[in-house]
C-alpha cells in the first residue's frame, strides 16, 4: 500500500487539483439545480463530474507511467500516459456533443425571461465561483506547462507564454491545461449570457453560447487525440534529435551522424545513434570514452532516459544535416511512403 501511494504522488498534480476542484464545482451546481430547476445548471453539473472523473482518470494513469522498466517492459510504461488521454477525450468529446445538443436545445426552446430574481443570483454566484476555481487550476496548470519548458513561471506567465509553449508540456499537463481554458472561458461566457438574457430576455443567447463552448471542447479533443494517438503508437521528437545532433557534433572525434533517432515513450525518451569516426585512429578504449563522455551529456537533457551509441568508420558522404536528419534515413523515408 506505501508503494501505492508513493507512486501516486509521482502523478499529474494539475490533473489531480483539476479533479477536485471539479468535484466540488459540481456539488455546487448540483446544489443550484435543485434549488432553481435550471435545466442549464443540470447540464454544468453533468459536465464538472464528468470532467471531475476524467481528470481523477488521467492523475492516476500519469502515476502508473512513471513506474520504472522491468523485464516485461524493458522502455517502461510511458506510453500509458497517451493512451489514458486518449480515453479521457473520449469523455470529453460526449461531453462536448451533450453541450452543443443542450445549446441547440435552448435556442429552440429559449427560458421565458422572467426568471426568479433570487434564482438569478444563484446561478450567477455558482458561475462567478467556477471561474474563480477554474482560473487557479488554470493558473496551476499553466505554471506546470513553463516548469516542463523551464521558463519563468512567474506573474502573468502561466496565462501568456504557456500557451506559446504548450507543445513542450506533458501529455497530462496539456489535457488540463486545454480543458480548464475552456472551462474557464466557457464560465465567462456563460456568466455574459445569462447576465444579457436577463437584462434583454434574449434567451436565445445561452443556447448559441453552449454551442460555441461545445465546438470549444470539440477542438480539444480533435489535438489532444491526434497528438497521444502519435504518442501511443511510437513518434519521434525531432526537436530533441535537433538539439542532440548538435551535441553530438560538438565532440572533436565525432565526423558526421549516419543515423539518429529519438522515440518518445510517453514523458521519456529514448535516444539511438550511429555516429562516424576516423575509426583506424582509435582503438575500443578510446572509443568507449568518447561514448561516455557523448551519453552523459545527452541524458543531461530533459526527459532523456536512455543512450545507445554505435559507432562506423567515416565515410566520404555527409550524411547529417541539421535540423533536416540524415539523407540516408530521408530517401529510406521517402522511398517507404
Amino acid at each position: 500500500m506505501t508503494g501505492l501511494f508513493a507512486l501516486l504522488k509521482k502523478g499529474s498534480k494539475s490533473s489531480l487539483m483539476a479533479a477536485i476542484v471539479n468535484f466540488i464545482l459540481g456539488l455546487l451546481k448540483f446544489g443550484a439545480y435543485v434549488v432553481t430547476g435550471n435545466v442549464a445548471m443540470f447540464a454544468e453539473m453533468m459536465h464538472s463530474f464528468g470532467d471531475a472523473a476524467n481528470q481523477l482518470f488521467v492523475w492516476v494513469g500519469s502515476a502508473v507511467s512513471r513506474k520504472k522498466p522491468n523485464e516485461k517492459f524493458p522502455f517502461g510504461y510511458g506510453r500509458l500516459v497517451n493512451i489514458v488521454c486518449l480515453f479521457a477525450v473520449i469523455i470529453v468529446a460526449i461531453l462536448a456533443y451533450e453541450t452543443i445538443l443542450e445549446g441547440i436545445h435552448h435556442i429552440q426552446h429559449p427560458a421565458s425571461g422572467d426568471e426568479n430574481f433570487n434564482h438569478f443570483l444563484i446561478n450567477a454566484g455558482v458561475l462567478l465561483i467556477g471561474i474563480v476555481l477554474e482560473s487557479s487550476v488554470l493558473y496551476k496548470a499553466g505554471k506546470e506547462v513553463l516548469e516542463e519548458a523551464h521558463l519563468p513561471t512567474t506573474g502573468i506567465h502561466p496565462f501568456t507564454t504557456s500557451y506559446a509553449n504548450l507543445k513542450k508540456a506533458k501529455p497530462a499537463t496539456k489535457l488540463v491545461f486545454l480543458e480548464d481554458t475552456v472551462a474557464t472561458g466557457g464560465g465567462v461566457l456563460a456568466l455574459l449570457a445569462i447576465i444579457i438574457a436577463r437584462l434583454t430576455g434574449f434567451g436565445q443567447i445561452e443556447g448559441i453560447v453552449s454551442v460555441v463552448i461545445g465546438l470549444m471542447m470539440f477542438y480539444v479533443v480533435a489535438r489532444v487525440f491526434l497528438e497521444n494517438a502519435a504518442g501511443a503508437i511510437g513518434v519521434s521528437d525531432q526537436e530533441m534529435e535537433v538539439q542532440a545532433s548538435r551535441i553530438i557534433l560538438e565532440n572533436d572525434h565525432v565526423t558526421d551522424i549516419k543515423r539518429l533517432t529519438v522515440l518518445k515513450e510517453g514523458e521519456d525518451l529514448h535516444l539511438e545513434a550511429l555516429l562516424e569516426t576516423p575509426h583506424a585512429d582509435y582503438n575500443l578504449r578510446q572509443l568507449s570514452e568518447i561514448k561516455k563522455d557523448i551519453a552523459y551529456k545527452l541524458l543531461e537533457q530533459p526527459h532523456v532516459v536512455d543512450v545507445n551509441l554505435e559507432f562506423m568508420e567515416a565515410d566520404d558522404v555527409h550524411d547529417w544535416k541539421d535540423g533536416q536528419g540524415s539523407s540516408t534515413y530521408r530517401m529510406y523515408s521517402e522511398e517507404n511512403r
